[in-house]
């Protein structure tokens, strides 16, 4: 019977770039920086990791289709390394792949790094993913877009539980002017500057019910995690951050190619996060987690994403949203270094940003933007679309 890798596996060190338009700097660069300031944090010597992944999802810019790029960038001994990419999950996919290999024993040091430069695509946006989802989806989705995809989820909540559009587009507002609030604090955020729901509300329409302001942008990053066994973390004099659970689920088929799926919902999250609590025995999400990092591409996933994480009700997330329940200094803090929001998305970093945050979170390190006694913290790394997705959760404390 399978028992998970709870308690199995320690962080002892994690490094993350300054998140934004790095047009001097090459993803060699990014990795070499994000790098430095794991190993340091791990008080280690770069010969002493057995082995590393490195995530990167678009190979066409600057990194290549290899794990070589990681190996060359960083001067690493000759060790395994891998390259991984799932989607916008890509980050904790590399995570997780470091995180296995210490707790099968294959490995006593392990190293993932997630890099990514999206503005030197040239894109506003993501490039197209007219392909990505498989050689026929230009006939299935010939024009979807990911705020098209979105908003269509925001609409389908909206009608569902009776929310008139003035109610919703509130609500969306909030939690953007939240996350704004929170990425102000924050010296490695790509967007600094605090916003109101008023200037949400006014913002350009992307795709309705979603304006500018509820999309997150396109940046360039790079985020590392060092990873070890409890027992050599302590023999280092570390203060462990400990896994507790890291669950991947993909989509089946079934939310695009049955009626059984709403709409109002990500099936995906919906699982990972039954399974992650199963690992990490947690019985009462909404009274145990003590502060969220969850994967904002658009203000309505996170929406939704409160109640796939099972903290909000279904159909009562506007009531926490509208108490302050998420908020810097409420119940469970989310996005409390700002998010995709105010970080962009760089999609290989995105996912070990997110456990960047928790980390210092529970390390007391993270400055103004600190919560008071964070015991357990999750992250939520979601790619794809609402109806094509793959999830990962992970749960860490001490």
């Amino acid at each position: 019977m399978a028992t998970g890798i709870k308690d199995k596996v320690a962080i002892i060190g994690m490094g993350c770039t300054r998140f934004g338009e790095r047009w001097n700097d090459g993803a060699e660069d990014l990795m070499v920086e994000a790098f430095m300031e794991a190993l340091q944090d791990a008080g280690i010597e770069k010969k002493e990791i057995d082995a590393a992944w490195l995530g990167t999802c678009f190979d066409e810019v600057n990194v290549g289709k290899s794990a070589i790029p990681l190996a060359q960038a960083l001067k690493l001994p000759s060790i395994s390394v891998t390259r991984v990419e799932n989607f916008c999950a890509t980050g904790t996919e590399a995570f997780r792949g470091a995180c296995y290999a210490v707790a099968s024993g294959a490995c006593r040091i392990a190293l993932a790094l997630g890099v990514e430069k999206l503005k030197d695509t040239g894109y506003g946006g993501l490039p197209g993913f007219d392909t990505a989802m498989g050689t026929l989806n230009r006939f299935i989705l010939p024009n979807f877009t990911a705020p098209g995809g979105f908003a269509l989820m925001a609409t389908r909540y909206f009608a569902k539980y009776g929310i008139s559009p003035e109610e919703g587009k509130m609500a969306l507002a909030k939690i953007s002017a939240k996350s704004h609030r929170c990425g102000a604090l924050n010296p490695k955020a790509h967007l600094r500057k605090e916003i109101s729901p008023e200037q949400v509300l006014k913002a350009p329409i992307i795709a309705w019910p979603l304006g500018l302001f509820d999309c997150c942008g396109v940046s360039d990053g790079a985020a590392a995690a060092i990873v070890t066994t409890p027992d050599l973390a302590r023999g280092l004099g570390k203060t462990p951050v400990m896994v507790k659970a890291l669950q991947i689920a993909a989509t089946s088929g079934e939310e695009m190619l049955t009626t059984r799926w709403d709409g109002t919902y990500l099936k995906t999250t919906t699982e990972a996060a039954r399974r992650a609590y199963a690992e990490a025995g947690i019985a009462r999400p909404r009274e145990e987690l003590s502060v969220l990092e969850v994967h904002d591409c658009f203000s309505i996933t996170e929406l939704v994403t409160y109640e796939d994480l099972q903290i909000s009700e279904r159909g009562r997330a506007l009531r926490d949203i509208n108490d302050g329940f998420f908020e810097l200094e409420g119940k469970i803090p989310c996005q409390s270094d700002g998010g995709l929001k105010c970080f962009g998305h760089p999609i290989g970093a995105s996912g070990i940003r997110m456990i960047y945050e928790v980390y210092n979170q529970l390390l007391h390190r993270a400055g103004p933007r600190q919560i008071a006694e964070p015991r357990l913290g999750l992250t939520h790394n979601l790619g794809g679309i609402p109806s094509f997705s793959v999830c990962s959760v992970g749960i860490f404390g001490l």
